[in-house]
């Protein structure tokens, strides 16, 4: 019995992945953001643009789209993947360091600017509520769009990106309370205030108990037990579930799908599967977040701007520069650097997803007219459009004459082809004296260091290190870690060093590694990590204080180093047999095969 086909859904399904197949590669040939390929076709393609004549024209069925709500699901997806991985990239510890900015600066960005367009809004004749509700939603930026230009340009751990993304983290966490509020304004029911906010924060709260409750105890041992299988598709399935259900979850509490998916990703930060999880799910990500960009070009309305094409660009350069103004001189109020208030206020100057979702609420219950919403949302999309453009001009602004030649040069540099050599992770005090010892035994290496200002340095200076990342897998592919002998990680974070490990174990089970550590609990950690040998900073004190001692009281120095020697190798059998035990109790886990 032969299946009907739904051709009107294959026929849309067509329309986005030939954009992300042949109209965003032919973007991308001229030098320009994917997102302005996918922005563009889904305002020429969508039901506002060609797909408006699809109905007289049948051939531009199959070319356009007709009911944006088909693909509206999906899109919304993107949003998620995209805060489950910043959840994934920036764990606990590193959110609570940046809670200043988070609750400080993103609070105040978040108020002022509200207040500001709100004044502005009602003196253009807006009523309260309306204007309330329209400036709340204008003051929140794209997170999608601006984390995905800074990614793009490797700048997320700059002074700009870390500013940045504690804005739009603080702008995604005050989407709860503005749809709350669009809520009670659209059912009138301001005399419970109160009660309605103290129900809408319980459920909140228990959500997210829920979420982080059941995640400490049930993420890793799922993980755990799926890993164990050596299936990619499980590992795959096993991370759209936690993606998928920590946002219903979320969903299910009157919370952004998306702000769950970020609890869920700040939880699996602190595992072992964190660089797994990086790499498998990439993939979707870009093609979720593809789509998505493609529905907000979906809702460019050609008909306002030809019906008032110098008011709505008016209005777009109106809105971000206010924004950019009140950025600037709060980000200044926090002591950022000139260069990275500027450009950060630029980024963040165009408006944001969330609006679409704040404003298609408020004209679904009546807070807003009409009129007022297509025209917030126009003005919403097309600085959206503008945010590529906006962060190139940014970059001339600040950066054009901010970065010397000599640095530049230096951290060009790539890697030489070795084989049979040494991985020095970090070339500070320790791994300057581990180089100099490795050359005058004649051991080839390669040192690399994430910090440019040192390698710049110590280039101009003769050394050979070379600038990167040692938690890229493929930067230490083209380190020659497939081909190395050994990995000596000498830096001194402790996060940093079991990353580098388990990536390094990962890609190399069989090579030989050597890590600095903290104590001995770190040195057995790292046992447990699978380490070739730990070298415990407090135990080797120890070891060299007594050697000293021994040595000044007269012992002779053969056999105290032989009983230093000895007892080296003591504490490194006890640490071994350690971590080993901890390991058969069940804290060690497999990684998923990859192949």
């Amino acid at each position: 019995m032969a299946t009907t086909l739904n051709m009107a859904a294959f026929s849309e399904a067509l329309v986005v992945l030939g954009t992300a197949g042949v109209v965003v590669p032919m973007v991308h040939r001229f030098g320009l953001s994917p997102v302005l390929g996918y922005l563009g076709a889904g305002a020429l393609l969508g039901p506002l643009g060609l797909g408006a004549w699809s109905s007289d024209w049948p051939l531009l069925r199959w070319l356009t789209i007709r009911d944006a709500q088909s693909v509206s699901v999906i899109a919304d997806l993107g949003v998620v993947f995209l805060l489950f991985l910043i959840g994934l990239e920036l764990s606990y510890e590193r959110l609570m360091a940046m809670r200043r900015l988070v609750f400080g600066l993103g609070g105040l960005q978040v108020i002022v600017t509200a207040g500001v367009i709100a004044g502005l809004l009602a003196a253009a004749g807006q009523d309260a509520a309306g204007a309330i509700v329209l400036a709340a939603c204008l003051a929140l930026s794209s997170t999608a769009v601006v984390l995905e230009v800074l990614s793009q340009q490797g700048r997320l751990h700059t002074a700009t990106g870390r500013g940045s993304f504690a804005v739009l983290l603080a702008q995604d966490l005050a989407v709860i309370p503005i749809l709350t509020l669009i809520s009670i304004l659209g059912a009138g029911t301001v005399g419970s205030l109160w009660s309605t906010l103290t129900l809408t924060a319980g459920k909140a709260l228990a959500a997210g108990a829920f979420i982080v409750v059941g995640g400490r105890f049930v993420l890793r041992p799922l993980f755990r037990q799926v890993a164990r299988t050596r299936s990619s598709e499980l590992f795959i399935a096993a991370i759209l579930f936690v993606i998928v259900g920590t946002g219903v979850v979320a969903a299910a509490a009157d919370l952004s799908m998306a702000l769950g998916a970020f609890v869920a990703g700040l939880l699996l930060a602190e595992t072992e599967y964190r660089k797994t999880i990086e790499v498998t799910i990439e993939p979707f990500k870009g093609l979720l977040l593809g789509i998505f960009f493609f529905t907000v070009g979906m809702g460019i309305d050609w008909r306002i701007l030809a019906a008032s094409p110098l008011l709505l660009l008016a209005a777009v350069a109106g809105l971000i520069a206010v924004k950019a103004a009140i950025m600037v001189v709060l980000a200044r109020w926090y002591r950022m650097p000139w260069p990275a208030a500027i450009e950060q206020s630029i980024l963040l100057g165009p408006g944001g997803e969330f609006a679409f979702v704040g404003i298609g609420l408020a004209l679904a219950l009546g807070v807003v007219g009409k009129p007022a919403a297509s025209f917030a949302i126009a003005v919403t999309s097309l600085s959206m459009a503008l945010i590529p453009g906006l962060a190139m001009l940014a970059l001339r602004l600040t950066h054009g004459d901010e970065r010397p030649a000599e640095v530049a040069a230096a951290l060009r540099i790539a890697p030489q082809a070795r084989r049979h050599h040494a991985i020095v992770v970090g070339h500070g005090r320790v791994g300057k004296v581990v180089c100099q010892l490795l050359a005058e035994h004649g051991v080839a290496y390669t040192a690399i260091d994430h910090d440019a200002i040192t390698v710049t340095k110590d280039r101009t200076a003769g050394r050979q290190v070379y600038f990167g990342d040692a938690t890229s897998p493929e930067f230490l592919r083209a380190c020659g870690l497939m081909e190395a002998q050994a990995v000596i990680i000498t830096i001194h974070t402790t996060e940093q060093i079991d990353e580098i490990l388990r990536l390094v174990r990962s890609l190399r089970p069989d090579i030989m590694v050597v890590a600095r550590a903290r104590d001995a609990a770190h040195a057995r950690h790292l046992y447990s990590l699978g380490v070739t040998d730990a070298v415990p900073e407090t135990v080797e004190a120890s070891l060299q204080l007594s050697e000293a001692a021994l040595v000044g009281l007269g012992i002779p120095a053969g056999p105290v180093i032989a009983s230093i020697h000895e007892m080296r190798d003591v504490f490194r059998r006890e640490l071994q047999q350690a971590a080993a035990t901890a390991g058969q109790s069940g804290t060690r886990s497999i990684r998923p095969s990859t192949r």
